[in-house]
C-alpha cells in the first residue's frame, strides 16, 4: 500500500509540510526533511522551483527564485533524495509544475520517483481531464498518487469527477487566493469547508493555504482530515534558520 493511503487510515488530524527543494540553501534538502518527520510531521511536499509559480504567493515564489540561483533542477532533486528511503519514513510528495516533468519525460519522471521512493505528486496546471485522458496509466505503472486541488469555486460536479479519479487525498485550497499564510477562516471559508464535508467524498481532504499556526491548523482540521503549511513555514525557515524547526512543528500541533 502507498505510503500516503497508510498515512491516511491513522486516526489522527495530519500536518504535512511544504518547503521548497534547495532552499534555504541547495543542501539543505535531506536534513529539512529528516528533521521535520524527527518533529512529528505526517507528510512532506517537496517543492520542486520553478521560474513561473502561478499559485504560489510571494514567500514561496521567493524561496523558488533563490533555490533556482542556488542550482536546484529536476535532476539536482533526484540526486539529493536518492537514499532518502535510508533515513525517512513518512510520505514525502514532490509538488511542482508540469513543464520541468514533461522536459525531464514525464514517464522517465514518474519512473525516477518509484526509485527513490516518493509516493505522490502534486501539479497544480495539470488539469484533472488531461492527467485522466493522458498520464493516469503512466502515474499508477509506477506506484505514484496524483493529488488535484479544488477552491471554492470549483463545481460540485468537478469535485466528484476529481474524487472519481483521485486515490489518495484532495488538496482542499481553503481560498481563492494564491499562497500565504492569514490569522484566521472567516465564515465564508468556514461554510466551504463544511459544504465539501458534507458532500462525504471517498477520498479525505487536507486543507492548504492560509494555515500559519494552532489556531488555523486547528479550524482546518475541525472538517477535514489534515492540513498544510508552506508560506508560514518557509518564513520561519528564513527568519530563525533549520536549528529551529523543532519549535516550528511544536507551535502548530501544541
Amino acid at each position: 500500500m502507498n505510503r500516503i493511503n497508510k498515512k491516511l487510515k491513522e486516526n489522527k488530524k495530519l500536518l504535512s509540510i511544504y518547503f521548497t527543494a534547495g532552499y534555504p540553501n541547495l543542501n539543505d534538502t535531506v536534513s529539512i526533511i529528516q528533521d521535520l518527520e524527527k518533529n512529528g510531521v505526517d507528510m512532506i511536499e517537496i517543492g520542486l522551483p520553478f521560474s513561473d509559480p502561478l499559485a504560489d504567493g510571494p514567500t514561496i515564489q521567493k524561496s523558488s527564485t533563490q533555490a533556482l540561483k542556488n542550482g536546484m533542477t529536476t535532476k539536482v532533486l533526484f540526486d539529493q533524495l536518492k537514499d532518502i528511503r535510508k533515513t525517512v519514513e513518512i510520505p514525502l510528495i514532490i509538488m511542482g509544475y508540469f513543464n520541468p516533468m514533461l522536459q525531464y519525460g514525464v514517464e522517465d519522471f514518474c519512473k525516477k520517483c518509484q526509485e527513490i521512493g516518493i509516493d505522490g505528486l502534486i501539479i497544480p496546471d495539470l488539469p484533472v481531464d488531461v492527467y485522466h485522458d493522458d498520464y493516469k496509466a503512466t502515474f499508477e505503472k509506477y506506484g505514484l498518487i496524483n493529488v488535484f486541488l479544488i477552491t471554492p469555486q470549483t463545481s460540485d460536479e468537478r469535485i466528484r469527477f476529481i474524487d472519481s479519479v483521485s486515490n489518495g487525498f484532495i488538496y482542499m485550497v481553503s481560498t481563492a487566493s494564491v499562497t500565504g499564510s492569514q490569522s484566521g477562516f472567516g465564515e465564508e471559508q468556514t461554510d466551504y469547508f463544511k459544504r465539501i464535508s458534507d458532500m462525504n467524498l471517498k477520498n479525505p481532504q487536507i486543507i492548504g493555504f492560509g494555515i500559519s499556526d494552532n489556531k488555523t491548523f486547528s479550524q482546518a482540521t475541525k472538517y477535514a482530515k489534515g492540513a498544510i503549511i508552506g508560506s508560514a513555514f518557509i518564513k520561519h525557515l528564513n527568519n530563525n534558520g533549520k536549528s529551529t524547526i523543532n519549535k516550528f512543528v511544536h507551535s502548530i500541533l501544541n
